[in-house]
């Protein structure tokens, strides 16, 4: 029998892989008991409702996401480049298998209007992002305003990704961002 932090791992992994691949409304907690190996009692034991279970996943998604980032970005030589990384990072994403886009987008979707703690669970993740590449855009000395434009070439590449199924937008975007960058460095005293 799996110990208490075992199965919580087992359980939010088999959530992430299912609702990943189907979506969280088409997903009951029968095929997250069968996927995980785990128990409905020993599940509900560990969640208190599906949404927790959710707001798990969401967190596992946002270390991830950070851990990719951060692995992204320790290659990089200059701020610039640390800058631009982001975008190499999801350019590897893109061209996994099974590929369905943002996880936090597609929840936001399907959850966000009904649920406010997965909805602030996506606005975290969201705004912890801006605040990573905020601090990269500082540390290249460039003016704030340009953490959000790199933003949203970020998310809307990942979206764009997601429905073209075309793995290229990440380096279009990226292509994007580095014209971003050069202006603003010109435009910056």
């Amino acid at each position: 029998m799996l110990d208490e932090k075992a199965a919580r791992d087992a359980v939010v992994a088999a959530a992430d892989r299912l609702f990943y691949a189907r979506g969280v409304q088409s997903v009951g907690m029968d095929a997250v008991r069968a996927e995980a190996g785990v128990s409905l009692k020993r599940i509900y034991g560990l969640f208190q409702s599906k949404e927790d279970l959710v707001v798990a996943v969401l967190a596992l998604r946002t270390r991830q996401w950070t851990e990719g980032v951060e692995r992204a970005a320790a290659t990089a030589a200059t701020p610039r480049d640390r800058i631009l990384s982001v975008f190499d990072f999801l350019d590897a994403w893109f061209r996994e298998d099974g590929f369905r886009g943002c996880a936090f987008i597609n929840s936001f979707g399907e959850l966000g209007a009904t649920s406010p703690r997965i909805a602030e669970a996506v606005r975290g993740h969201k705004e912890g992002f801006r605040d990573h590449v905020l601090g990269l855009v500082r540390e290249a000395g460039l003016p704030d305003a340009v953490a959000l434009q790199v933003v949203l070439l970020a998310e809307g590449a990942q979206t764009t990704a997601a429905i073209t199924h075309d793995a290229d937008v990440a380096r279009e975007a990226r292509r994007a961002a580095e014209s971003l960058l050069v202006a603003e460095t010109a435009r910056t005293p």
